[in-house]
């Protein structure tokens, strides 16, 4: 399952949305990143995925269900939070072992926008740990300086 990233984050998400604009991040030359859908960032500990309303009809058109019943068997409420549910050991329901992301067109955004995730982009020593776990990245499609911060706002805290 996503989980909150590597431990050593210096400073939390809001911090580094917050950061000055005449500060420089390590990666103002970019990253790259490739899905290989291997499964790293779908299976394991367990976490949230956080989901929008909007992504929970997006999810059970992709599913063939109707919102209702998508709702009952794959979402449950964290607080004022909407979150995928997961299987026992952590893994997402969605991660398939043979076909991958069976919802892959419909994934939310936090599921779209790994690895560039804040605590992912912190620091270099928190991209090597991320790239440790996970094959893309690192490698394949180049994301300007531009996209990764997008990405990094985008994904729900």
């Amino acid at each position: 399952m996503l989980d909150s990233g590597p431990a050593a984050v210096p400073f939390d998400r809001e911090t580094f949305l917050m950061m000055k604009t005449d500060e420089t991040p390590w990666y103002r030359d970019g990253l790259r990143f490739e899905c290989t859908r291997c499964g790293a960032c779908c299976t394991g500990a367990p976490g949230y995925v956080w989901v929008s309303e909007e992504e929970v009809e997006g999810l059970a058109r992709a599913t063939g269900q109707s919102v209702a019943a998508f709702s009952r068997k794959h979402v449950r409420r964290v607080g004022d939070r909407l979150s995928l549910v997961e299987r026992h050991n952590g893994d997402c329901v969605f991660w398939d072992r043979e076909r991958g992301c069976i919802v892959y067109e419909a994934r939310p955004v936090q599921c779209r926008t790994w690895p560039f995730w804040s605590e992912n982009v912190a620091t270099k020593a928190a991209w090597e740990a991320t790239r440790a776990k996970c094959p893309g990245s690192g490698r394949g499609n180049w994301f300007s300086l531009d996209e990764i911060e997008a990405a990094a706002r985008r994904t729900p805290p």
